[in-house]
């Protein structure tokens, strides 16, 4: 039968999924966080490097990741319309623990009374 065989090659493109590394800027929606990755490429015609960036929705089972974090993503099946990534890992945290976006006017509001 073949049907082991192609278990083991699925294995294969299981670990060779795609992986990209990005800024959370929302967690407002529960075991879902949005994630704006940026990436570089030279313009085919002026060579110019342009940087372009894309907002993707990634699935945190534990709510770990904080608005401002830079976070480790793979791709995975579709778990819902628009959500077709995972949080592996949190790189680094730079998080806003008070859920204050910086440059609005609460934030502001915020400076001025301390």
């Amino acid at each position: 039968m073949t049907t082991t065989t192609d278990n083991q090659s699925s294995d294969g493109a299981r670990n060779s999924r795609r992986q990209l590394q990005g800024i959370v800027t929302s967690t407002k929606m529960d075991k879902t966080i949005t994630v704006r990755v940026e990436r570089t490429y030279k313009h085919p015609k002026y060579g110019k490097f342009v940087r372009s960036h894309t907002k993707v929705l990634a699935h945190d089972a534990e709510n770990k990741a904080v608005a401002g974090d830079v976070v480790e993503i793979d791709s995975t099946r579709p778990l819902s319309k628009r959500k077709r990534w995972r949080l592996t890992s949190v790189v680094s945290t730079g998080g806003i623990s008070d859920k204050v976006v910086p440059g609005s006017d609460v934030a502001a509001l915020l400076e001025d009374v301390q």
